[in-house]
């Protein structure tokens, strides 16, 4: 029986979508990201039917479902940058509700396409909101569409404790896999598999660090938000579920950087993914180099390359935005404080503090 969620039988005797769900497959990274003897752990959650996100998505509907806060055959509307949305068609075909996805012009049209034939309703905002970007557009725009159809029902992933929840499977996967594990490395998006994870491995390992991989132009850790190229990390608004006190440091990675981890990565080890997996890669390589040989780090790929055949693999596009022959330097540019300077390139900052927080205190005083 899957560890995730529980497998119902079909008509036919098999196991419901569900069951192919989890249980997703680590494979060591070294040489030539690493020197020789160093490496780090890879969890390949591009393994699942839709990525990383096909676990809250079942997780978030199941809880709602049983809660009454989302009714048999009612539909579900969320916002995504296309990862949340192909789990949410998958959750939506387990249990049988229609699926709304607002998501913007930077969804890649492959993804589009495959939303709606696996049955998902997409719909397009036009304009990105004046500070808080294509999310926040897109936030509102959900907003709308509750207040039009009523009895509809929004996971709201941001908030959502569920999308935590949802990460402690994943964990014990680790635990079962690699035993003890001394540092993760994570990107960070809405905030839930980076809080749901360190939360269940510190059961494991106390003294575990957690290195959060977040984008240039983020908000999420201080910095200036600004327009985002790359999707699936990164936030132009503040996640409530972001755990800022599990992080021990915090980087950011910039697109052209990305996409050098992950092409690398594909050409070395044959797994790759996309925006994610590349920034994840660039930095989990990086912790291998600087920590001792017997450190065992664990690093989460969200998803594969197939979503990401029109961009990141794709020469034409990377050529248009200035992202070929960009290799990252050897070590990121340190900083004190996140406020200190505005990331470009590969940054570290060993100092997390949560923005709204700090806004918090200031008003305070």
């Amino acid at each position: 029986m899957h560890d995730s969620f529980t497998a119902v039988a079909t008509s036919d005797g098999g196991h419901s979508l569900q069951a192919a769900v989890g249980n997703t497959p680590v494979v060591r990274v070294s040489d030539p990201l690493t020197p020789s003897g160093r490496g780090f752990w890879a969890k390949l959650e591009g393994f699942n039917p839709g990525g990383i996100k096909d676990r809250p998505a079942l997780h978030m509907v199941a809880r709602a479902r049983a809660r009454g806060e989302l009714r048999p055959g009612a539909e579900i509307i969320e916002s995504t940058s296309g990862t949340l949305g192909l789990g949410l068609a998958l959750a939506g075909q387990v249990y049988g509700h229609p699926v709304t996805v607002v998501t913007d012009p930077g969804l890649e049209p492959d993804v589009q396409r495959l939303l709606c034939a696996q049955g998902a309703q997409v719909d397009m905002v036009e304009t990105a909101h004046a500070s808080g970007g294509w999310q926040e557009a897109r936030r509102l725009r959900v907003r709308e569409l509750l207040a039009e159809r009523p009895g509809s029902w929004c996971p709201d992933q941001y908030a959502n404790p569920d999308n935590v929840g949802a990460y402690a499977p994943l964990a014990r996967e680790l635990v079962a896999q690699l035993g003890r594990i001394d540092v993760l490395v994570v990107s960070v998006g809405t905030g839930g598999h980076s809080a749901g994870i360190s939360r269940v491995l510190r059961v494991h390992s106390p003294r575990l660090k957690v290195i959060g991989v977040d984008s240039t132009g983020s908000t999420i850790f201080g910095q200036p938000a600004r327009q985002r190229l790359m999707r699936g990390l990164g936030s132009s608004i503040h996640p409530r579920n972001v755990a800022y006190g599990q992080f021990s440091e915090v980087h950011w990675v910039a697109p052209g950087e990305a996409v050098w981890a992950c092409r690398r990565l594909t050409r070395s080890h044959y797994v790759s993914g996309g925006w994610s997996v590349g920034a994840v890669a660039l930095v989990a390589a990086w912790a291998a180099r600087t920590h001792s040989a017997d450190t065992r780090i664990a690093a989460v790929f969200p998803d594969g390359p197939h979503r990401y055949l029109s961009t990141v693999y794709n020469d034409d596009y990377c050529r248009r935005h200035d992202l070929l022959g960009v290799e990252p330097a050897d070590d990121p540019l340190a900083i004190t404080h996140p406020t200190e300077l505005e990331a470009v390139t590969w940054t570290r900052c060993r100092r997390v503090l949560d923005p709204l927080a700090v806004l918090g205190a200031e008003a305070r005083r």
